[in-house]
């Protein structure tokens, strides 16, 4: 999976997340004739490429693969400790890099810590591995195999529920929020554990999936699928009405190149995807617009009698692994309560929330609820004809605002989030913090998917762009719907959907030739 440009291919996939790495996984299942080309505009920060860093053992190996996927701008602060979360300063995660402080426009929320990763795997090679499906409101209209293409979505990312079985607390977790949040809910909307895209190791280790485990062995045996990382995608190529190509530059040298296609899928993030096709010319209506970020409230708790468990001396962790002591759990989204929730031990959770100094490691737990948005098409993120980005890129710039609507389901999940500390034990903090927009990271909808071409939407059902045929777009941009449950394994989902329709497409190219 390496080597650099051939002069055609028959797809060429912009963006090597779990998305893009979706489509490169069904179409050497399915289609395994075709001739690949995967380009990241990232390095390769592990190995196997698409790695994800926490398998990484090296302490040190695994802060240099965040540091190398930090993207083109001088290595800004990262959030590495609560106190930078509690005084709400405006810094990236570790392995992600913030758009511009000049993005937002005065007056206007904005998503001022809006944030990216550019490394082979994406984001996939730093998340959570929550893999939640989506209920309720959630659902994709008009889908009807959606929960099938879910399940497939599953077995790409490697998803389970059992990863945390043997936790000593877990279960102690659910029964406490279960006591104070499942009235009303159907079962399937009931407190349970989180599905994580997680394995264990013949000697109990765990493994968490990046995109890695979504290439599989079928990508990865492909002699006609080649991952090119550090390939800038300049342009899409359109030709008589119909994707053609890409011109991608080379970041190594600079030089550019062309690469021919019959089909180009563009998988680069929520953000760079419409930016990409608005700079090769492909401008739908609803291009960038409906952009959706889950607004976040956080907080951390130490569970109660944790210290008088019978199972607390299994706490000790050996070093660079987790404590494993209260696993993660999940309170789905309800349409009566438009929120998500998880809760984790700290060493597990992306934010620190509290010092992890703790006697008893894996005690002390935090809580995240995402909230979801009230879809405006006016939330959107906007490109500059004149002005570049460090890629060189049209600059972006993002409109958007909380509703009172958004105001009130913070709140609502702020009330939520303290009666669940409640329960489990003695909050860390005074009260709940409600993080700065963009926080989330599961940004969504700036390439949406519709039944109808009718200016609402970018794409049809199978994700290709609406009056551009053979141009394919992918990832959490994709979703239509406002979510607050983690967006991956649904954006995998699509990718699926999107995959074999275009297997079939050029199937029948090939056939229609002959």
């Amino acid at each position: 999976m390496t080597g650099r440009y051939p002069d055609d291919v028959d797809v060429v996939v912009v963006g090597s997340g779990p998305a893009g790495a979706a489509y490169a996984r069904i179409l050497s299942e399915e289609a395994s004739e075709l001739r690949i080309a995967v380009l990241e505009v990232g390095p390769t920060v592990s190995d196997p490429p698409g790695a994800h860093v926490k398998n990484i053992q090296d302490a040190r190996e695994s802060a240099l693969a965040q540091r190398r996927s930090q993207g083109p701008v001088p290595p800004g602060e990262t959030v590495r400790d609560p106190g930078q979360v509690r005084a709400g300063v405006r810094a990236a995660r570790p392995g992600t890099w913030l758009l511009s402080a000049d993005a937002g426009v005065e007056g206007e929320d904005g998503l001022p810590v809006a944030a990216m990763s550019s490394n082979v795997g994406g984001m996939g090679a730093h998340w959570t591995g929550a893999c939640p499906r989506p209920g309720e409101g959630e659902l994709i209209e008009g889908l009807d195999d959606l929960d099938d293409l879910l399940g497939e979505a599953e077995r790409l990312l490697g998803v389970t529920t059992d990863a945390f079985a043997d936790a000593p607390f877990s279960e102690e977790v659910r029964r406490r929020l279960s006591g104070v949040l499942d009235a009303g809910r159907s079962p399937d909307r009931r407190v349970q554990a989180m599905p994580l895209a997680v394995h264990r190791r013949a000697d109990g280790s765990l493994v968490w999936s990046g995109a890695d485990v979504v290439f599989g062995d079928a990508s990865r045996s492909n002699p006609r699928l080649h991952l090119l990382d550090e390939s800038l995608v300049r342009r899409v190529l359109v030709e008589d009405g119909r994707a053609a190509g890409v011109e991608v530059e080379d970041r190594r040298t600079g030089a550019r190149h062309t690469v021919g296609a019959r089909a180009v899928v563009v998988a680069a993030d929520s953000l760079r995807t419409p930016q990409l096709l608005w700079a090769s010319g492909v401008r739908p209506a609803a291009l960038g617009r409906y952009l959706n970020d889950q607004a976040q409230v956080v907080f951390a708790v130490r569970l109660r009698g944790a210290a008088e468990h019978p199972d607390a001396a299994r706490a000790e962790a050996r070093a660079g692994t987790l404590s494993e002591q209260s696993g993660v759990s999940w309170v789905p989204y309800t349409d009566a309560a438009p929120f998500h929730g998880q809760v984790m031990q700290l060493d597990a959770s992306p934010i620190p929330l509290a010092a992890e100094d703790d006697p008893l490691p894996g005690s002390v737990v935090g809580l995240g609820w995402f909230c979801a948005k009230d879809l405006r098409a006016e939330d959107r993120v906007e490109f500059d004809e004149h002005a570049t980005d460090p890629y060189g890129m049209p600059a972006m710039r993002v409109r958007y605002r909380l509703t009172a609507r958004d105001h009130a389901t913070i709140e609502r999940a702020r009330q939520e989030i303290q009666e669940a500390a409640a329960a489990l034990g003695d909050p860390i903090g005074d009260e709940p913090l409600v993080l700065p927009p963009g926080s989330s990271l599961h940004y969504q909808g700036t390439v949406r998917l519709g039944a109808v071409e009718d200016g609402t939407s970018v794409c049809g059902p199978d994700s290709q762009v609406w009056g551009t045929p053979g141009l394919y777009v992918a990832g959490n941009g994709v979703i239509p719907t406002s979510t607050a449950c983690n967006p991956t394994l649904t954006a995998v989902a699509l990718a699926v959907r999107g995959a074999r329709a275009l297997a079939q497409d050029l199937a029948a190219q090939v056939s229609t030739i002959r």
